[in-house]
Order: C-alpha cells, then structure tokens, then sequence
C-alpha cells in the first residue's frame, strides 16, 4: 500500500490492485499542471465567461478541502498571518463585490512586497440592514496599518459608486484585521472550519481564489504504511476507517491530531515548501 498524507489526515490505496502509484512525492502545486495551449487558455476564458453569467456557483467539497491544505500549508511557511474581514457600505452585488475585492488586492500587490494571501467570499447573516450581502474573508502573510487600509478600502467603495446609507457611515468593522499565530495550528484550522468548510452559499461570482506563490505549495506527500505507523505509536489517529468496498481504491483513512509531537514528522512538507517559496524569491 502507498500513503498519501496532508496535516491532519492520511489515505491509504492499494497500489498492487489498483496501479494507482505517484509519479512525484510531492503533490498538489499549481507547479504541477500542464500548460495549456494560447487556444485553449482563451476557450477556457470565454467559458468561464459564459458561466459567470449562467449559473451560480458554490464552493464544493473538493475545493474546501483544496483550501483547508493551501492554508495549513501557508501557514507553516510564515510566522504570522493575518486574519482580514471585508464588508461593504451597502448592498452590493456578487459581481461588485469581487470587482472591488480585485482593485483592493491589486492595490496592495503595489504598496507590499511580497503579498500573498487567500481569499473566499461569505453571505452576511448577522446583519438585518444588509442580510445575504457578499463580504471576504483573506488570509494574508502582510501586517496591515489599519487606519490606512480602513480609509483606503472605505474610499475604494466610495470611487465604486457604493454609497453609505448616511454620508458618517464609516464603521470600522468594514476592515477587520486579527493576527494569527502559525504556531497554533488548531486555532487556524477552526478560522477554516468556521468560514470555509462550513460555507454552502451560491453566488454569481467566482467563490474562492489565491496568490500564485499560495496556489505554487504543495500540499500532500506520499509515503509507506511506516509513517502513519509513527502516529499509531504516540497514540495521534484520532479516527480511522477503513473501507470494506472492494470497488473503491482507498482501502484505509486515519485523522491525524496535530500537536508538538506529530506536527515534526511533516517536516519534509514544510521544507519543500519554504524550498519553493525561497526558490521563487531569488
């Protein structure tokens, strides 16, 4: 059997019924895909136009558990990340919304050095005058001077032609920035379960989105049954099932609790990651 491993979880296959075996170690890096040709980058392009227009979209179980790894595996590349909440003025529609959001973050690409971040859009729920409004949740790598950002993303929506319903409508919570220690893996997780995995709502926009040095980490490696024996030793499987079904090529799944003592044997994780951060900075 191979192993397929991210933080927090472990997939077991068997690899001599089914020839399912890794061509890399590492894997889930946008480094990976195949480019595609000028041709087919524009057909994907104007399809993508077509849709943003047809139909609705929602972030689906595979891209949730897609972002849960890029921002584990952000967050163990840096120090500290910051926690940023976008909300507007007024109602606004999916596709203002993310038109803003976009000249935000081009914005601040120009006043930062090396911005990196990852956003997913939310419906407000607490908010009777605005019920069901889209607003942002970003995870970023920079330290903000809140009264410049606040101003700025306020005068954004202003230039936007997204009014206050009163002219001294500036609440501060429009711009909220709280500070994230990457030491305390569980405390990001639960920002991810809370305004992530737990996030079914439809919009008429694109739902999700990231750096490219963000989209560039790898997210899984692949091992034998020896490293997930290490966990079964400090006791760390905090759920395990396995899978009866002989038509389905994963045959085991641990939950792996992440803590001092398991967070080192993703060790060669991390390092492929800062390699790859570090690689792209020179």
């Amino acid at each position: 059997m191979i192993v397929k491993n991210t933080y927090g979880v472990s997939v077991a296959f068997s690899v001599a019924k089914y020839g399912i075996a890794p061509k890399n170690e590492f894997t889930g890096s946008a480094l990976q895909r195949k480019k595609q040709e000028p041709s087919k980058k524009l057909k994907a392009k104007k399809k993508e136009s077509k849709d943003r227009v047809r139909k609705e979209r929602t972030l689906s179980r595979r891209s949730k558990q897609k972002i849960r790894k890029k921002i584990t595996c952000f967050s163990r590349t840096q120090k500290r990340l910051s926690f940023v909440t976008l909300t507007f003025l007024n109602k606004v529609s999916d596709e203002e919304a993310v038109n803003v959001l976009r000249k935000f973050i081009d914005n601040v690409k120009k006043r930062s050095d090396d911005f990196q971040y990852l956003w997913v859009v939310e419906r407000q729920t607490k908010n009777d005058e605005f019920n069901g409004n889209p607003h942002f949740h970003m995870i970023t790598n920079k330290y903000w001077k809140i009264e410049k950002w606040w101003n700025y993303w306020l005068s954004l929506q202003l230039k936007n032609n997204i009014l206050p319903r009163d002219k001294n409508f500036k609440p501060s919570s429009a711009f909220d920035v709280r500070q994230l220690n990457t030491n305390n893996i569980k405390r990001i997780s639960s920002y991810v379960t809370k305004y992530v995995t737990k996030n079914n709502a439809k919009f008429k926009c694109q739902v999700w989105n990231c750096s490219r040095k963000v989209s560039e980490l790898y997210t899984d490696f692949y091992t034998s049954t020896e490293f997930t024996d290490q966990f079964k030793r400090l006791n760390a499987v905090t759920k395990e099932i396995t899978n009866s079904d002989r038509n389905n090529p994963v045959i085991d799944v641990k939950m792996i609790d992440l803590n001092r003592n398991t967070l080192p044997l993703y060790k060669r994780l991390d390092d492929k990651n800062i390699n790859t951060l570090k690689n792209k900075n020179e």
